[in-house]
């Protein structure tokens, strides 16, 4: 019996990363919090215009688009603190059946390319937040909010999750082998 993936493993536990990647990681958290109140804020406002419609029987004018925005900006600045703890969706079959050797380019450049996708989800976002503050857009509903202040979302909720990924590209390159153990073989009963 080999003692190689323990020590791998406590060698991984006991890696503490730089100030900056800390940092980060309680930003991306920061968020994270953030994103959980605005979906509590969505539920209790979703609370209020039933009661304004079923109980007292009057018309709501902005409860269903706030609820909207503050969904679609949860969602956004979730990101960051979801890639934190690997909660995105991800196919390990390939890494799976790889050698360890193999492991951690394969990470490097699944990153990368997510690296690539998101920083243009930032770049037409950031143009999208300043087309909508700079001409004043409003949505066309009787409340008329100010569009730029969900926009912003877009490239803020992208940005954090970029910089969440270049962490998570940095900690995949010079950080711990975190990578899958070696498969063993199957052994028979002694």
């Amino acid at each position: 019996m080999s003692s190689a993936p323990a020590a791998s493993a406590t060698a991984g536990a006991d890696y503490r990363p730089p100030v900056a990647l800390r940092a980060l990681g309680a930003v991306s958290t920061l968020f994270g919090v953030i994103a959980a109140l605005m979906i509590l804020a969505s539920v209790l406002i979703t609370c209020h215009m039933i009661f304004v419609r079923g109980v007292l029987g009057q018309s709501t004018i902005w409860q269903t688009e706030a609820v909207i925005y503050l969904m679609i900006g949860a969602t956004l600045l979730g990101l960051p603190y979801v890639q934190k703890l690997r909660g995105h969706v991800g196919v390990d079959l390939l890494p799976h059946m790889l050698p360890g050797s193999l492991r951690r380019p394969l990470a490097a450049l699944v990153m990368v390319a997510t690296i690539l996708m998101v920083a243009a989800m930032v770049w037409y976002g950031w143009e999208m937040f300043h087309q909508a503050w700079r001409r004043g857009w409003k949505s066309e509903s009787v409340w008329a909010f100010p569009l730029w202040i969900t926009y912003l979302s877009v490239p803020l909720g992208f940005g954090l999750y970029l910089l969440q990924l270049l962490a998570d590209l940095w900690l995949a390159v010079f950080g711990p082998d975190t990578t899958l153990p070696e498969p063993h073989p199957e052994r028979s009963p002694d």
